[in-house]
């Protein structure tokens, strides 16, 4: 049964508003719009809609801004129907309703994500702890100890005690056998890695071993080390190692899907470190589609580092990843239109509001308050003396009129960098926000319940008054 839905907005969006719901097709509502006395719909607050909404006898719902802050539970209490947070952008309000009943659970995943604390023993037992802690906040489920090759590492078996301490899962990854020796006797819960020659190291212990053939490349080992461990009834990871592009990278992929193809059933690891860090370009793209591969060859154990500057954000980046890959494989489809933060550079709809558009909210604005909107002809700023279209924040700094005001300039610069980025890379641009970056950085929860904190520029400008 079709619904009837009470939209709430600001006389200055009312029109498209008006708009956008009238060109929706085979939209399962009917509505009306109402406007509370109020200009900009962010303002609304639960006590003036309290105030200013009656008479809402045979609506099913009320539809609210997305930018509204304040209790809706209040709302639906006070007046016995509905209310719903809309999106932010009107222009996202189609997606909203043909979406949002199926959003999808990207919470599961089948990978067990290491995370490397590479040059360990150069650091203290506070350091390894410290950097492992920031691991499990950015999704990791191990934090291995890297080893080093003719490295004293006296701290070792602390190091493992420190993290078990912390509630935390311990792999050592190590070259040296006595190194092996003493993890294993310290309690790791993993080590890496073992060949046929070393396969008794873990014989006596729980300890679960990544396998790797002896010489890199050799299958034909892999195999048989495989085949022994496997009699013992253990778990254990198989890792074929996944080479550096132009030395042998296409080759280990075919390595990793001809392991599966042999062995349905074991558990296979990759270690990515290998491609994200050798290769000097964003990290994000290059874990994704790794991820991929993993999934489809159903890869269940991973190990990646975060050494170079670049890769500052790999551990966020693969967990968020495998869990998108595992929703879309569970659900026989492409990873698409699961999540937005794979995406850091660029928006899918990066500019809900053309250049026409803009031009008819800026003749409505009867104030001095600055308006900063993009679109794909460039970034516009408004107020009730004009509409100004740039690209370039210095062509339109002498018709602002703010050389005066310095809390408002500085205010205004740093909006307009904003804005020129988000056209720049094609992102979608919010007045008073920051560029959403994926996964890459998360950005703070936006507490709707609340207003924003009054920034020191705004301080500074009243300040300045009085």
């Amino acid at each position: 049964m079709s619904q009837h839905l009470l939209f709430i907005t600001g006389h200055l969006a009312e029109k498209s508003l008006s708009r956008v719901l009238s060109s929706m097709q085979g939209r399962p509502f009917s509505y009306e719009i109402r406007v509370p006395g109020i200009n900009v719909a962010a303002l609304l607050t639960v006590a003036m809609l309290k105030r200013r909404l009656d008479n809402l006898a045979g609506f099913d719902k009320v539809i609210v801004p997305g930018r509204c802050r304040g209790d809706l539970a209040e709302l639906s209490a006070h007046f016995g129907l509905p209310f719903e947070r809309g999106p932010d952008e009107l222009k996202d309000l189609p997606a909203h309703f043909g979406t949002r009943a199926q959003a999808r659970d990207i919470g599961r995943t089948d990978i067990t994500l290491f995370a490397e604390i590479v040059h360990a023993p150069h650091g203290t037992v506070d350091d390894v702890v410290a950097r492992a802690l920031r691991y499990r906040a950015d999704g990791a489920d191990v934090i291995d100890i890297g080893c080093l090759p003719a490295t004293p590492f006296p701290h070792l078996e602390d190091c493992v005690h420190a993290l078990h301490a912390a509630g935390l899962k311990v792999s050592v990854d190590s070259l040296d056998r006595r190194e092996l020796e003493r993890a294993i006797a310290a309690g790791a819960d993993y080590v890496f890695s073992l060949t046929g020659r070393s396969l008794e190291l873990v014989a006596d212990s729980a300890c679960t071993p990544v396998l790797i053939a002896h010489h890199p490349g050799d299958m034909d080992d892999l195999h048989r080390t495989i085949e022994i461990f496997a009699k013992l009834g253990r778990p254990f990871f198989a890792d074929p190692v996944l080479d550096p592009i132009h030395h042998g990278f296409t080759r280990s992929l075919l390595r990793y899907s001809a392991l599966r193809e042999r062995y349905a059933d074991i558990d296979i690891l990759m270690g990515t470190g290998n491609l994200s860090e050798l290769t000097h370009t964003d990290t994000l793209g290059l874990n994704t589609l790794l991820l991929g591969v993993m999934s489809e060859l159903r890869i269940t154990g991973l190990l990646t580092t975060e050494v170079s500057h670049h890769c500052v954000s790999v551990v966020r980046e693969i967990d968020r990843a495998r869990r998108v890959m595992f929703a879309a494989r569970e659900d026989n489809m492409p990873p698409r239109h699961l999540d937005e933060s794979l995406m850091a550079l660029h928006d899918r709809h990066p500019f809900p509001y053309g250049a026409a558009e803009i031009a008819d909210f800026a003749r409505e604005v009867k104030d001095d308050n600055f308006r900063i909107q993009v679109s794909a002809e460039g970034f516009h700023i408004y107020n009730r003396h004009g509409l100004h279209t740039a690209r370039d924040p210095y062509e339109v700094f002498a018709a602002l009129g703010v050389e005066a005001d310095g809390p408002h300039a500085f205010y205004l610069g740093l909006e307009l960098a904003r804005a020129q980025i988000a056209w720049q890379l094609g992102k979608r641009y919010s007045q008073d926000e920051e560029l959403d970056w994926g996964c890459v950085r998360p950005k703070a929860q936006d507490d709707k319940q609340v207003f924003a904190a009054e920034r020191s520029t705004l301080k500074a400008r009243r300040k300045k008054k009085r």
